[in-house]
């Protein structure tokens, strides 16, 4: 268990590098050596668990589909927002997520490997079609559709934003992109309790990281009795 636990460990440490190097140099100039010294680990190591350079970028691109964070809401709505928004709290900080945007907006790339956009896509269908289900949705919404605007909106955004020194963080422009969407598509009942405020992201984000602390000293406790 000890060896499987180390194996996960070296895994994830390299996908975390090979998220910084690709999204400092993009997939055509990152190298594996670059990549090695950012992770710590034997060439070796790095083969055991990826065969080559297009395998760790789909490896990353794998990672992109997360909506670790989010706790379940009553709204489905709501927690659609609340995935888009935490998404925007983290990626900033976190390599291996922004890497995954990097990958799929380099043509060259995505003509290897492919995209994460896909999967969004999808996701977020199924979260509307949900949300239309509860009755949050007004009828014409066709939730595919909305799915792939909101897919390219929500990407653009974050490709400019690297690119404009405006002061204004990614969440503040998530935010604004939710209050223009959510209207179009809403119903007035539904969009009334929604909460869209840029720092959403990080009031979810802080909770669920409080509930896996409080889980975790339950099991430490429960092991020691």
């Amino acid at each position: 268990m000890a060896k499987q636990a180390r194996a996960i460990q070296t895994r994830r440490m390299i996908l975390e590098a090979a998220g910084a190097v690709f999204d400092e140099f993009g997939y055509e100039s990152a190298t594996i050596a670059e990549i090695l010294a950012r992770a710590g680990v034997t060439k070796g190591a790095l083969y055991f668990h990826f065969a080559s350079k297009e395998e760790l970028a789909r490896g990353v691109l794998g990672e992109a589909l997360t909506t670790e964070g989010v706790l379940p809401q009553e709204s489905r709505l709501q927690e659609w927002v609340d995935i888009g928004m935490v998404l925007a709290h983290r990626l900033p900080a976190e390599p291996l997520l922004s890497a995954s945007i990097r990958l799929s907006a380099d043509r060259k790339a995505r003509d290897l490997f492919g995209t994460s956009w896909e999967g969004w896509i999808d996701f977020i269908a199924a979260q509307l079609a949900a949300a239309k289900d509860q009755g949050e949705l007004l009828p014409h919404v066709d939730v595919r559709q909305g799915a792939k605007l909101f897919v390219g909106a929500w990407t653009g955004i974050e490709i400019v934003s690297t690119a404009l020194e405006d002061g204004e963080t990614l969440e503040s422009k998530i935010a604004g992109l939710y209050d223009y969407f959510l209207p179009a598509i809403a119903v007035p009942g539904a969009l009334r309790g929604l909460d869209t405020a840029p720092d959403r992201g990080a009031r979810v984000w802080e909770s669920y990281q409080a509930q896996r602390a409080g889980e975790a000293a339950e099991g430490e406790a429960g092991g020691e009795r």
